[in-house]
């Protein structure tokens, strides 16, 4: 209480003597680096061993000379104000240049970053999409021509089944395509999460548009039965469904699979913790569709032997029930993904013990690990330092003999303050360089984390 209350009385003797950089004096007064010349020029040493020493100003000199320069506060107020207008200006007839770039490269060639894009799709998540949304969209169009045909309520939830897989599908194809966007000032974290939003998406579509639509025309049936035709071509058109959508399902499963292993984790795991969305619709979505055909299937058989129609429209509401499983499963591990769900406590025991095993931290807190999305990890702590193993990391750069000299040398409370503020100033460097060294230490022993936050107790 006492140092606050003296800080508070001398107030300009502690702060006369602080640092500015050049960059804040050219940003925060409004100067020139012309104007900087004239002033006086400490050397300071860098908190990193790799980097030269830079140079920093006394702010008193600063603020006097950007007074000599404007006049007064009011003018150097003014100058703030324009600046600030012209800089918003600025980034706004930016990102339109960028956007009107973007735009002639699309229109006018195949730029790099428009192959980088469609090459997205020809590997991975992209390829399995891709593959789902031409099968897809062929099953759609052969089951129309037999519903049409046969009149079967089975057939007809199957046409639209198929025709909400491939709109899901190019949903999907969408949500990787903008996940690739590089992150700008408004999305700092970048655009991950659209391969998530769009798999949500895709659950609600199959929701209302597959189940309702199959549960609708199977009441239908059974409210108002009426004969079915032939059903012949709606048994090939179903086999050959059934073959297509398997393939699908099939290279489905072998990208989990192989996705999986690089994890270190099991198919069940993978899927469940939607660590890949887009696959994880086209898997589900395809499982359920080779069920369905089965089911239709059945249903149909049992009304071309019993020709009772009945069959058929319960076939129709087994389909719906079907899909609106599949999208419940997919709405609620999207929505947890959104929502920003804690990595696995193996691996946050990881990185704590990593934390807590080094000389320089005395205890932390507050330790969250939130999933970003597509493997990509935030982690947050409270860390305690040690300020002594931190000082004595200082010390060993220093030359004790040397610091011996300017502390005999101390003789008035001047002199005492300028002694505590150039170490004081360097043991905050020393602090800063640690915080840098742990969170590169995180990095490199968990490729998965990519934004560290540590704040200092």
């Amino acid at each position: 209480v006492k140092a606050v209350l003296k800080k508070r009385e001398y107030g300009p003797k502690y702060t006369q003597n602080n640092f500015i950089t050049g960059v804040r004096a050219i940003n925060e007064f409004c100067l020139k680096s012309s104007d900087l010349d004239q002033l006086r020029k400490i050397k300071r040493r860098s908190p990193h061993d790799d980097t030269e020493t830079f140079t920093v100003y006394l702010r008193a000199d600063v603020e006097a000379k950007s007074l000599e320069v404007w006049g007064s506060p009011e003018a150097l107020a003014r100058e703030r104000k324009r600046r600030k207008e012209e800089e918003i200006k600025y980034r706004e007839k930016l990102f339109r240049n960028q956007r009107l770039l973007r735009e002639y490269r699309e229109f006018f060639g195949n730029t790099k970053p428009r192959s980088s894009a469609a090459a997205m799709f020809f590997k991975g998540p992209g390829k399995v999409v891709m593959v789902a949304i031409c099968i897809n969209g062929l099953n759609f169009f052969f089951k129309l021509l037999a519903w049409v045909y046969t009149g079967s309520a089975s057939m007809f939830s199957e046409a639209i089944h198929s025709l909400a897989d491939t709109c899901n599908q190019a949903l999907l194809a969408l949500g990787i395509s903008q996940s690739a966007r590089t992150p700008d000032p408004s999305h700092p974290y970048g655009f991950t999460n659209m391969r998530y939003i769009a798999s949500l998406i895709s659950g609600v579509g199959i929701f209302m548009m597959g189940a309702g639509l199959s549960w609708y025309h199977g009441i239908i049936g059974l409210l108002h039965p009426h004969p079915i035709e032939s059903l012949l071509w709606a048994y090939c058109i179903l086999a050959g469904s059934l073959v297509s959508e398997g393939a699908t399902l099939l290279v489905a499963i072998n990208e989990i699979r192989r996705s999986a292993r690089a994890k270190g984790l099991s198919f069940y795991q993978y899927v469940v913790q939607s660590r890949d969305p887009s696959t994880n619709v086209v898997l589900l979505e395809d499982a359920a569709a080779v069920l369905s055909v089965a089911v239709a299937a059945t249903c149909m058989g049992l009304t071309s032997l019993t020709g009772n129609p009945y069959y058929d429209s319960v076939g129709s509401l087994g389909v719906g029930t079907l899909l609106g499983t599949v999208s419940a499963f997919l709405i609620y591990t999207n929505t947890e993904a959104l929502l920003g769900r804690s990595i696995q406590p193996e691996q946050l025991q990881r990185l704590t013990e990593l934390l807590e095993s080094d000389p320089v931290v005395r205890a932390i807190h507050d330790v969250k690990a939130t999933d970003m999305g597509m493997s990509k990890v935030r982690f947050k702590a409270e860390v305690d330092f040690d300020g002594r193993v931190v000082t004595r990391s200082y010390l060993e750069k220093q030359d004790i003999e040397q610091l011996l000299q300017e502390i005999q040398q101390v003789k008035t409370l001047e002199e005492l303050e300028a002694f505590m503020l150039k170490h004081g100033e360097n043991i905050i460097d020393t602090l800063g360089a640690e915080v840098d060294r742990l969170e590169k230490d995180l990095k490199q022993r968990n490729p998965d984390v990519r934004h560290v936050d540590l704040e200092i107790l």
